[in-house]
C-alpha cells in the first residue's frame, strides 16, 4: 500500500468506489483523504483533517 496518502494518526487512507454516469454506468475512482502536514512535538506528521478536529476537542 502506497504510504503516502495515509494518516499517521488514525491509519486511515484511500476509498474506492463507483462514478455514476447519467445513464448509471460505472468507473472505478478513488475517494482521497483531505492529508495535511502538521508539526507536532517537533516532527513532521501526516494528519487527515478529522483526526485535527478531534485533537482540538
Amino acid at each position: 500500500m502506497n504510504m503516502s496518502r495515509v494518516c499517521e494518526v488514525c491509519g486511515r487512507g484511500t476509498a474506492t468506489g463507483n462514478s455514476r454516469s447519467h445513464s448509471n454506468i460505472a468507473s472505478r475512482r478513488k475517494f482521497q483523504i483531505n492529508l495535511q502536514t502538521k508539526k507536532t512535538d517537533g516532527k513532521k506528521v501526516k494528519i487527515c483533517t478529522k483526526c485535527m478536529k478531534t485533537e482540538s476537542k
